[in-house]
């Protein structure tokens, strides 16, 4: 019987000395461990108070310490990524970062629409993503010696199916003087640059181009005066005829550049006046009368009674329609029509000058307001002109805040509106 309590007491004390060692060193760990898990997912726990010895609660502070400077650092984290995003978003260059072995680190939107990428991830071979053996080279080269690079790369446009010049500089990341981990690579988009370089360049020698022929000639006829002296009065006639039609064609070429310069530049503005059309159009008839009875053309005023002024630069105005009136003039048939037109049409104001002339082909109707472009070339210059006349009336509608636009069809004539705000 006493062996019996013994047992029963030893069992009892053994129970109770377990439950003790349980509650204060296996179950604050098993709750230590499901503290650190939920840590680990980045997941809030209900309460950092662990039952146990005061060990354990200690720990579970600290766990609570850790959680908070994670959540911090998760913030800051955030935000600093928030901000190169929005910053990479909003560069209009392209960027690209890549590592040591190529793969992508790191790409902004830009980027992403130059080489025209969908779903586009991150971690991939950059020559996986795009295919531009020349780009590959270039960075590959840059990792390799450690120095920045330059080139240019031509890509195509699906949507507007042109080509696109881009200029682009690799720029290693170096962890120590000898060691590159990787580079971040700049695309500059230089389209419109390259296009307006070439705009200079072909509007350098059309310049010299039509300056050169009036000069030549010129310099023709002094040469053979000084040669021959006693050149008949006839002849001499005849030569100085000619003479005085290149110099005066080298004027109206000085004055159109000068015009067109003036209206190019930044500092010029339009000033706005109501401008009486009834006797605008009638002034602009008077003026060219001459030259319409000389083809005997007939002009006709289209104005509805509703739209007696309209809010205008005149003088720019007057400039529009005369270089307007002079090819409608240069182009049309012997007894033909010439119709001077203003309308309203909605917000916008509308004014034209449409001839029943020769006509321009569809696939040159596009270029006819680039400067010296003619659509008939030796016939444009066997009537005269300078070939800017179009040109200033394009830039003196955007002055404006308008447009222009052309209708035409060969052997049907030509229309050319001017379109500007009603509201100016």
């Amino acid at each position: 019987m006493v062996a019996w309590l013994l047992i029963a007491v030893i069992c009892v004390l053994f129970a109770v000395s377990a439950l003790v060692s349980w509650r204060k060193w296996i179950a604050p760990w098993r709750r230590m461990d499901e503290l650190v898990r939920q840590i680990a997912r980045s997941e809030r726990p209900r309460t950092f108070l662990v039952d146990g010895g005061t060990q354990a609660q200690r720990v579970g502070l600290a766990l609570e310490t850790i959680f908070a400077r994670q959540q911090q650092l998760d913030q800051q984290i955030a935000g600093r990524e928030s901000g190169t995003q929005t910053i990479l978003g909003a560069m209009q260059d392209g960027v690209l970062v890549v590592d040591a072995r190529r793969y992508i680190v790191l790409m902004n939107r830009t980027f992403e629409k130059l080489f025209e990428l969908r779903d586009a991830t991150t971690g991939v071979p950059l020559l996986e993503t795009v295919r531009n053996a020349t780009l590959d080279r270039l960075i590959a080269e840059t990792l390799r010696t450690g120095e920045a690079m330059r080139s240019e790369l031509s890509l195509s446009d699906s949507q507007s199916n042109t080509e696109r010049r881009v200029e682009v500089g690799a720029v290693p990341i170096k962890e120590s003087a000898n060691a590159t981990s990787g580079a971040v690579v700049l695309f500059h988009d230089i389209t419109e640059l390259k296009q307006l370089d070439q705009i200079r360049s072909d509007f350098v020698a059309n310049v010299s181009h039509e300056l050169r022929t009036p000069l030549s000639i010129l310099r023709g006829y002094i040469e053979t005066l000084l040669d021959n002296p006693k050149t008949s009065r006839e002849e001499l006639s005849r030569i100085l005829q000619v003479m005085e039609r290149h110099s005066k064609r080298l004027g109206l070429l000085v004055d159109d550049l000068l015009s067109l310069a003036r209206l190019e530049s930044s500092n010029t503005k339009v000033e706005l006046s109501q401008v009486r059309m009834r006797e605008l159009f009638n002034n602009i008839t008077r003026d060219w009368n001459e030259k319409l009875a000389a083809k005997n053309l007939k002009v006709i005023v289209d104005l509805p009674l509703d739209l007696q002024t309209i809010p205008a630069d005149e003088t720019r105005l007057q400039e529009v329609f005369y270089n307007l009136l002079e090819n409608a003039v240069k182009y049309s048939r012997e007894n033909g029509q010439i119709r001077l037109q203003a309308a309203q049409r909605g917000p916008e104001i509308v004014l034209s000058v449409s001839d029943d002339g020769i006509g321009i082909s569809k696939d040159q109707l596009p270029r006819i307001f680039e400067r010296f472009y003619r659509a008939d070339k030796a016939r444009s210059r066997e009537l005269g002109g300078t070939g800017l006349g179009l040109a200033i009336v394009k830039h003196i509608a955007q002055l404006h805040g308008g447009r222009v636009e052309a209708e035409s069809e060969l052997g049907r004539g030509t229309t050319i509106r001017l379109i500007l705000p009603a509201g100016l």
